[in-house]
């Protein structure tokens, strides 16, 4: 039985927001889209949050985690979990009404499984803390049981891009791709078997470097880019980079690709290489395909930057369509699909597999919190709610 859940996405762009969106689902169909918001934090939080990134890029999984983590990840986490309560509060909402949130928590530090090592991953977000603030089941910590038994740890959206692309009657010759600190993409197969993976990155070193440039938060509407000229050999030379030709799965942290690739350039000529970093990075992506999709149905924030769109449909040769035109919420994806991947927890139905993330098998994974006097409900157990 579907139940409605709530599902919170803060990516690694750091754009000072959380997305919120509501979704009635068994974990397999959507039922029925409900209610989202896109709550801005406050604004001491952002700056928590940047510092806390680059403590945690110089702490590298070694030694003690950096102590900004636990003021980070309480002040995100009440953040966050007030955020819900307002939406709550405005769409007439009970707890009795939510099943279950899922969690996401906040990216601060992810590094991929080698050959030689396994991946490691960090998101700040606290489960219980969450759950005894609304009187709401939580599901968090999505990613870890995945890197442990060997996989990658991302994307896990390709199930909830599946399903989106079951709900807009695709077939194999359209793809899914969300451009948000990092940009993946999902094709599926006939036989509804999945291959999914990081492309390259997306917004994440774009919105550096015009915060670095010009103190803005990203090129809106592409204009910085639209300004400047492509240096094609520097672009060449970043796309010859070994992770375009590496078989997936294959995971990238938001600092892999950075906007130190545009250092030595102008502030419009380093947006324009960029914004085709993005776009070439798509195109080698989908050469690797077993069938190379035709169309591209595309979500996250960079489908809002018009040069980079027009980028991806020439670099790629590609037609791309904004996920908005087809019915579909193209800002709010990533939330619904943690509300998703939180029903599918509950019912014990796997959220990775070795063809998204490389996982050994088929898993299972995140970890439930449940507030006092709030029982978890037994799959056969899942009714509808308000």
């Amino acid at each position: 039985m579907a139940i409605w859940a709530i599902g919170l996405m803060t990516g690694t762009v750091l754009d000072g927001n959380v997305d919120i969106a509501m979704l009635r689902t068994d974990g397999e169909r959507i039922e029925e889209f409900g209610p989202t918001l896109l709550a801005p934090y406050r604004r001491d939080i952002r700056p928590l949050l940047k510092e806390t990134l680059a403590e945690a890029a110089e702490w590298g999984f070694e030694g003690p985690e950096p102590e900004i983590f636990a003021e980070a990840e309480r002040a995100l986490t009440i953040a966050q979990a007030d955020a819900i309560a307002a939406m709550m509060e405005d769409e007439g909402i009970s707890a009795e009404d939510v099943g279950v949130i899922g969690f996401h928590g906040q990216t601060v530090l992810h590094r991929a499984r080698t050959p030689e090592r396994l991946g490691a991953t960090r998101q700040l977000g606290d489960g219980q803390l969450m759950a005894d603030r609304l009187g709401i089941p939580v599901v968090y910590d999505f990613r870890s049981a995945d890197v442990a038994a060997g996989g990658q740890g991302a994307p896990l959206a390709p199930l909830y891009h599946r399903a989106l692309l079951r709900r807009i009657g695709a077939g194999e010759e359209t793809a899914f791709l969300n451009l948000g600190g990092v940009a993946n993409v999902t094709w599926v197969a006939a036989d509804g078997s999945m291959q999914a993976f990081d492309t390259g990155p997306a917004n994440a070193p774009l919105n550096d470097w015009m915060g670095r440039r010009l103190g803005a938060e990203m090129d809106r509407d592409g204009v910085a880019a639209a300004k400047g000229h492509v240096d094609e050999a520097r672009l060449a030379s970043i796309l010859a980079n070994p992770y375009c030709v590496r078989p997936y799965p294959k995971s990238l942290d938001r600092n892999d690709f950075s906007a130190a690739m545009a250092e030595g350039l102008s502030t419009e000529d380093g947006a324009a290489l960029l914004t085709a970093v993005t776009a070439g990075m798509v195109g080698r992506a989908l050469d690797l395909l077993p069938h190379r999709p035709t169309r591209l149905v595309v979500a996250g924030g960079g489908r809002r930057n018009p040069v980079l769109m027009r980028e991806i449909a020439e670099r790629a040769h590609v037609e791309v369509e904004n996920a908005d035109a087809l019915g579909l919420r193209g800002d709010t994806v990533e939330a619904e699909c943690f509300a998703y991947l939180a029903v599918r927890s509950l019912r014990g139905l796997p959220i990775s597999f070795p063809t998204t993330t490389g996982a050994p098998e088929p898993m299972t994974g995140g970890r439930l919190a449940l507030p006092p006097g709030r029982a978890q409900p037994a799959p056969s157990e899942l009714t509808d709610g308000f």
